[in-house]
């Protein structure tokens, strides 16, 4: 007579082999009752809906968002080709979205098909779908298959539009225009439909990102058809935006077009620099004696339990893991002398900032530096795969109860080095400071440690400018994670700015 246990084992090995290639929702067809239940039960699969089921850890709290924002969008291509077969597509603006790597996920997915019924399908935690019916299918050269997701195509998409869209979401309309080689790919679209004032919207907004060849395409082209096309700006500022004439990868122009969305808060919000500081000495002094501080409340923000005591303990060289066991199997020990050796190397390179080294060019190498150090002792323990310290993540990542999903993994190598390129080329140091802290975690590009790293990117930025050394403290946590979600969800710095230009002013305890 099989035991529990060993009916939980053969319930998990059905569920293992569902699971290939990193399969994480299912229909509960898919499963006998009771493996089903066995399941269920311990926390392995989580209820979506009646008859749909995801992959859960049995170590998730009652209320976390995690393994729902991780299969949302699967769930999405799974659901709908359940559901409609082929016969079915994402929105023109979801689209956009998706397209230019805008991954958070959304509160409603408008899914449109001919078998629709103008029904709102209620999800977890407040998310939805719409099952908008749209009759007939679009031209297939107008749809493309990403991830499962049936999409229209950048210019199809938009030629869909609204010019409100246009206004609201200038990051993802940027990326999509960028995307867009020839004035062919709109215009057949523009013809064929007969868009005369699309036409003009979509030429005003090539000429806005300094595309002007597709704009006066586009006007030539519409006129010798005989329709009356009036350019107009669907943007809702003056200054264009700068986009060099290639075509990079989405995420790349994204990156670009965020730093240059929320730049101008953050010069809003923060005070001039000080400027780099006379008594370097003291400078790096101030940063020795903070340390303790910073340590504890970095660690703790991430969730190790970190006391001073311990803090203190690997400060001083009383830690001693090769050769006391019980230090050795410490996991909060091993964070906190990974983070101490990580420190000493940030603030190596505060000493060269200070000197006048180029910070930008500085921390694109370095910051690969930090890494290992911080996960180096967990490594060499055994208590993480030595791989780990290899660097970049070769895979998806998800942030606790966060709407924000990373890119993709295989974005990342084009992300990093973007990013780096825009903060060599700022010369606010607060601007580096702020959005490079912010678009580091968004891109979060290693499988842990994102959050540490950020911070001491920002203060090796603040270093550049002579600002002090700034520690986001345990009690701030939610503000600070509040302010970082909203950043990258709408877009929305000034929270985030201002909640580092105001602890910047108080004095670290």
């Amino acid at each position: 007579m099989p035991t529990a246990n060993q009916k939980l084992a053969e319930s998990l090995a059905v569920l293992h082999q569902l699971q290939g290639e990193g399969r994480r929702v299912f229909s509960s067809k898919q499963f006998k009752r009771l493996d089903r239940e066995r399941l269920l039960k311990n926390g392995f699969l989580q209820e979506v809906m009646q008859g749909w089921l995801i992959s859960s850890s049995p170590n998730a709290r009652d209320g976390d968002s995690t393994p729902w924002y991780a299969s949302f969008w699967e769930f999405c291509a799974r659901y709908c080709d359940g559901r409609f077969g082929a016969a079915w597509y994402l929105s023109p603006e979801q689209s956009l979205f998706l397209l230019a790597e805008h991954t958070a996920v959304p509160t409603q997915v408008i899914i449109c098909s001919p078998k629709g019924t103008n029904n709102k399908i209620a999800l977890p935690f407040g998310t939805s779908l719409y099952d908008l019916k749209q009759s007939p299918m679009p031209p297939a050269a107008d749809l493309i298959v990403r991830d499962g997701l049936r999409l229209f195509t950048a210019s199809a998409a938009l030629v869909r539009v609204s010019e409100t869209f246009f206004k609201n979401n200038s990051v993802e309309v940027r990326v999509a225009l960028e995307s867009v080689r020839d004035a062919s790919e709109v215009l057949s679209r523009l013809l064929e439909g007969g868009h005369s004032r699309v036409a003009g919207r979509i030429a005003g907004a090539f000429r806005h990102v300094n595309r002007a060849d597709i704009t006066d395409e586009i006007l030539k082209t519409m006129k010798s058809a005989g329709f009356d096309v009036r350019e107009t700006n669907p943007f809702s500022r003056e200054q264009p935006l700068e986009i060099p004439v290639r075509v990079d990868p989405p995420i790349v122009t994204r990156l670009r077009a965020l730093w240059d969305a929320t730049r101008e808060t953050v010069l809003e919000v923060f005070p001039q620099p000080p400027g780099l500081p006379a008594d370097k000495d003291a400078y790096l002094r101030s940063i020795d004696e903070i340390y303790r501080v910073d340590a504890y409340n970095s660690l703790s923000i991430e969730g190790y339990t970190v006391s001073m005591e311990l803090v203190e303990q690997v400060r001083s060289g009383n830690w001693n893991p090769d050769h006391i066991e019980a230090d050795r199997q410490q996991q909060d020990a091993l964070a906190a002398r990974g983070y101490w050796q990580a420190f000493q190397n940030v603030k190596a390179n505060v000493a060269q900032i200070i000197e006048g080294t180029n910070p930008g060019q500085l921390v694109k190498s370095s910051h690969r530096d930090w890494y290992r150090e911080l996960f180096q002792p967990c490594a060499v323990a055994g208590l993480i795969n030595i791989s780990a310290l290899a660097g970049y993540r070769n895979d998806a990542v998800y942030l606790r109860r966060s709407r924000h999903v990373p890119p993709r993994w295989e974005a990342v190598r084009d992300a990093m080095p973007a990013l780096f390129e825009l903060i060599e080329n700022e010369s606010s140091p607060a601007v580096c400071a702020v959005l490079g802290h912010w678009l580091f975690g968004y891109i979060h590009p290693y499988p842990d440690g994102n959050g540490r790293i950020a911070r001491f990117l920002m203060n090796a930025m603040l270093a550049s400018g002579g600002y002090p050394w700034t520690v986001i403290r345990l009690e701030d946590r939610d503000a600070y994670l509040a302010a970082l979600e909203s950043a990258s969800v709408a877009t929305e710095i000034r929270p985030f700015a201002t909640l580092v230009a105001e602890t910047m002013k108080r004095p670290a305890r």
